[in-house]
């Protein structure tokens, strides 16, 4: 190839697509919207979900909760830092990804990056040790043994938070998934593209398809029709504003979701427990103790 043929040469643009049972489907409508950094400088096209999408990942998300739930806390462990290792492994593309969407210099860029894997660690370590801080033996007035367990809720639709498009989307994303649970996730409206990279993370970890589903697009678009299916059990508000929030509250009281109010986050700070328990479920078990009669003796 000669000099002046290799300047003349043409970018290969990458093309974003959503994340839906482990596959890359372009929007079912064929619609896109444009996706600028901070200065206004176009960076791509980001697919622009419909409420077609938002229906396929929640079948999606569905499908694979049997499997995800039923693997054992450990082996959830393994796979979230499974996911932390590859995250380590494409680390510049994130840096690069997060400091145009957010306006951040290469540095601020590189220390949220970090935060965002090690949070993903921070919570792999948590998958067997949940059940223990909220689970438990219950002291009862009879010859009975009183057992909680927490189990998962189910199908979590998560907003992703619109500001924090890396950091705080892995702080909502993981919770969910550590605990047993699948997620329909609706990545930050003006910055969708690291979210979508992520899919990419994904697919090739050990994660089951469908456990994560990744759109891009309005919140007001996909958010109501959400919050108001009945195969949804849960949703988590991160991303949404006082008006929104309490349209989908009023649309997720139709099957009595849990919900997860919105507020003030700091997602740099120690992210504590409740995003974990906010979306399980605690089943008690009683059991006879065997013991016989008055003399309290056992058989």
């Amino acid at each position: 190839m000669s000099e002046s043929t290799s300047s003349t040469r043409l970018s290969v643009f990458k093309t974003y697509k959503l994340y839906v049972g482990g596959k890359f489907p372009r929007s079912e409508s064929g619609r896109v919207y444009e996706v600028t950094d901070s200065k206004g400088k176009w960076l791509a096209n980001a697919p622009l979900s419909s409420r077609k999408d938002a229906r396929d990942a929640v079948v999606a998300a569905r499908k694979a909760f049997g499997g995800w739930s039923g693997a054992t806390a450990y082996n959830r462990g393994q796979i979230l830092y499974r996911v932390a290792e590859m995250l380590e492994g494409r680390r510049e593309q994130f840096v690069r990804e997060v400091g145009e969407a957010e306006g951040l210099s290469k540095s601020k860029a590189s220390a949220v990056v970090d935060a965002a894997i090690d949070r993903w660690v921070w919570y792999a370590g948590w998958t067997d040790k949940i059940a223990q801080i909220v689970g438990g033996a219950n002291p009862v007035a009879g010859p009975y043994f009183n057992l909680s367990t927490p189990e998962p809720t189910g199908v979590v639709t998560v907003i992703a938070p619109q500001e924090s498009s890396f950091l705080g989307l892995v702080s909502v994303i993981a919770p969910v998934i550590a605990t047993g649970n699948t997620a329909v996730v609706i990545a930050s409206e003006k910055a969708p593209l690291p979210a979508l990279s992520l899919g990419e993370v994904l697919a090739t970890s050990d994660l089951p398809g469908g456990v994560v589903n990744i759109l891009s697009g309005k919140a007001s678009e996909m958010g109501p029709h959400l919050a108001a299916h009945q195969d949804v059990n849960a949703i988590d508000l991160a991303g949404v504003d006082a008006e929104l929030a309490r349209e989908l509250e009023v649309a997720a009281a139709d099957n009595l979701k849990r919900v997860l109010r919105p507020g003030a986050a700091d997602w740099s700070a120690d992210p504590g427990t409740h995003r974990m328990t906010a979306f399980l479920e605690t089943k008690t078990v009683w059991h006879p103790t065997g013991s016989l009669g008055a003399s309290g003796s056992a058989y």
